[in-house]
């Protein structure tokens, strides 16, 4: 029995005292048995493993159903010619006239050979029976001519009958053993019957999605089938397709061509029906992958040269997520590069065939949004043709976190951070390239020159400059007096036929942050994931987006070094406008190894990390910087990096500017191979003898 709970209250007189009794809150009233139970019943039906089990049943109960259809199907095409009507109208549908024709003829000869098998048929019983008189006439004739000449052996006259009673005997063993077996055959039948059945049904998975397994309902290893891919653009949700399908039938396969393994996946050419547009498809990317049972990533369509015809690689599940190997650059120490005649190997297609790109003459442009591997691919470019010793470079990193860092020593210069002074600085670098380019250009018809590449990483930070110099013009824009754009549009137009190249990294591009006229200007162009099909349009232009490529439908931090590629310098299958390309990954380290095998190659280059101006100058103390540890240097190139050291100072010297400093210190230029050449030791020897001879004048 419960207490009940007494409580005392002081009124505000002392001397009064309220006694208070509370009585113990009522307990709550039982559930009743019946509501228990029927949440029992409610968790028990609504438990994973209770629907596992349920649809365990369905499924195999729906096997037996499905093969039975199916079984009926065959039957009926087997015994009629529903087969060729079907062929006939797929035929039709596609437009296929001479295909019709030929399976019309096909069912007309199937109807007369059909004809003739019934007509033969009323026949049958009565040549059945007189064959079968004659030949249990002939054979009672035998067995006893047989016994007759047992008995003749044997002397036995019984041994007449002997023959003829072993075939008795024979058969009233068959018809005891019939008469055993019968029954048990006949009450298994149909079990047997049943069990066939399911098996024609569950190999065909003839049961609905909802009761079919786990990894069978998310489709997980799937292989692509004709009639997966039938059923899959059945389901697009385009009338005019699916009406078509259904007018097919089941020979709307006759839309496909063989699918064949591409790589990591399989392709196939669906001709569409007439009325249905390769636009149509190419909208529906994501449901078509899906009713495909692959991610949206996993299916690419383009456009092949054939009328009305759109082409479907498919990789299979999860392909694209594995890493592809590691770059030939790594693997292979003995490799060196030929810039007018080889290729740059940068990665693998999707049909996993090498993917080499030609940088001959061609100007360069990619970008992507942030950190999708736009610079490492990039540099894997330069990198490769660093091992050509001719090649020459002009760099500039506008990010300036080292990721060009292993080429100090290899280019002539080396610009690295994302202030105003180093655009400012880039901007003079790509100013000086133009200048080379027009030494170039003015030079005797027939000169060959070797490359200059001129690189600008995160180009945006350049375009969108607010700086103007000392004449009011901004070093970045998009204007006829933004100096940085004038630059680059001068060596788009006329740079690459005296082999002086731009190549630009930039990210999320825009009209602002790279015009179209700089984007248009470039032979090869190449996005890793983009935002919108806009910016697509921007990086690759509108005849590849048309074609197919879709850089935007990428996913970001997922397809990382994953690039769509517009160029002709990187073999496409025809009619194609462009290929999607995993580049190989090449980190700092082993770009550091590349670059030194790439610097074993040369005599030593000096890279300059500023653009020096408006400052007086040492003409042989800068002859001396410019030669760095090289025991010797071409005249050419030291009037080169004189004029990349200063321009103001040195961009329109000479041989003769050249050779009048050095005579008048005491030395000259040497020929060397046949060419005219400074040696460094004698200019050291120079500035030696020139500063004992200022100490000397200064004591006297």
């Amino acid at each position: 029995m419960s207490e009940n709970v007494v409580h005392l209250h002081k009124d505000a007189t002392p001397a009064v005292t309220t006694l208070t009794v509370v009585p113990d809150p009522a307990p709550p009233a039982p559930v009743p048995l019946w509501v228990r139970s029927g949440r029992a019943v409610k968790t028990a039906v609504t438990h994973e493993s209770t629907k596992t089990a349920a649809r365990a049943v369905a499924r195999h109960g729906l096997y037996v159903v499905g093969g039975a259809r199916i079984v009926g199907r065959r039957t009926w095409d087997g015994k009629t010619a529903a087969r060729y009507e079907r062929f006939m109208r797929a035929a039709e549908a596609a437009g296929n006239m001479d295909a019709a024709m030929e399976w019309e003829e096909r069912a007309q000869r199937y109807r007369d050979a059909r004809h003739r098998r019934r007509m033969d048929l009323l026949h049958s019983p009565v040549d059945a029976a007189k064959g079968l008189a004659v030949g249990t006439g002939t054979g009672i004739g035998s067995l006893v001519a047989l016994g007759v000449v047992m008995a003749i052996a044997t002397k036995d006259v019984s041994d007449v009958v002997t023959p003829l009673m072993a075939v008795v005997k024979f058969i009233n063993l068959m018809i005891t053993i019939v008469q055993v077996v019968w029954g048990p055959l006949v009450a298994l039948g149909p079990f047997l019957a049943l069990l066939a059945l399911w098996a024609v049904g569950s190999k065909q998975q003839a049961a609905p999605q909802w009761a079919l397994p786990a990894h069978v309902r998310n489709g997980e290893g799937e292989p692509i089938t004709p009639s997966i891919v039938v059923k899959a653009l059945r389901d697009l949700g385009v009338p005019a397709l699916r009406n078509a399908i259904k007018e097919m039938g089941d020979a709307g396969a006759s839309m496909l061509s063989p699918i064949v393994i591409a790589g990591c996946g399989v392709e196939v050419d669906v001709t569409l029906p007439s009325g249905v547009s390769t636009v149509e498809v190419q909208q529906r990317r994501r449901k078509l992958a899906e009713n495909l049972a692959r991610h949206e990533h996993e299916v690419f369509i383009t456009i092949p040269t054939a009328a009305r015809t759109v082409r479907l690689w498919v990789a299979d599940s999860g392909a694209l997520d594995e890493p592809i190997g590691p770059s030939p650059l790594v693997t292979d120490e003995t490799m060196t590069a030929d810039y007018a005649k080889g290729r740059a190997p940068w990665g693998q297609d999707l049909r996993g065939d090498a993917a080499a790109l030609s940088l001959y003459q061609r100007h360069l442009l990619i970008t992507g949004l942030s950190n999708q591997g736009k610079t490492v691919a990039l540099r894997s470019l330069a990198l490769w043709l660093s091992l050509d010793k001719s090649v020459q470079f002009l760099m500039g990193d506008l990010k300036g976190v080292g990721d060009w860092a292993m080429f100090d020593g290899l280019a002539t210069t080396l610009i690295q951070g994302p202030t105003d002074e180093h655009v400012i600085q880039v901007t003079e670098m790509v100013e000086g390239a133009v200048d080379e380019m027009n030494r170039r250009i003015q030079a005797p018809p027939g000169t060959l020159f070797p490359a200059l590449i001129v690189l600008v990483d995160e180009a945006q930070v350049a375009f969108m400059c607010p700086v103007k110099d000392e004449d009011g013009r901004y070093y970045g824009g998009a204007k006829a007096t933004s100096r940085y754009f004038m630059a680059v549009r001068k060596i788009h137009n006329q740079g690459r036929a005296v082999n002086v190249l731009m190549w630009q990294g930039t990210q999320d591009p825009t009209d602002q942050n790279l015009p179209k006229l700089v984007r248009e200007g470039a032979h090869t162009r190449a996005s890793l994931a983009l935002g919108t099909e806009s910016q697509a349009r921007m990086a690759l232009g509108d005849k590849a987006v048309d074609g197919g490529a879709a850089p935007n439908l990428l996913r970001p931090g997922l397809d990382q070094g994953t690039l769509v590629v517009a160029s002709s310098g990187i073999d496409i299958l025809k009619g194609q406008s462009s290929i999607t390309v995993r580049t190989h990954y090449v980190d700092d380290d082993a770009a550091e190894a590349i670059t030194d095998r790439a610097k074993a190659l040369r005599d030593g280059v000096t890279t300059l990390h500023a653009i020096e101006r408006d400052e007086d100058r040492d003409p042989l103390a800068d002859i001396a910087h410019v030669i760095g540890d090289a025991p010797r240097l071409l005249t050419l190139d030291i009037l080169k990096r004189l004029a990349a050291l200063n321009e103001d100072a040195y961009g329109d010297w000479t041989f003769g500017d050249l050779k009048r400093v050095l005579e008048a210190e005491g030395e000259e230029p040497k020929k060397s191979n046949g060419r005219m050449a400074v040696h460094r030791d004698h200019v050291l020897r120079a500035l030696a003898n020139r500063d004992a001879d200022g100490s000397a004048s200064a004591d006297e």
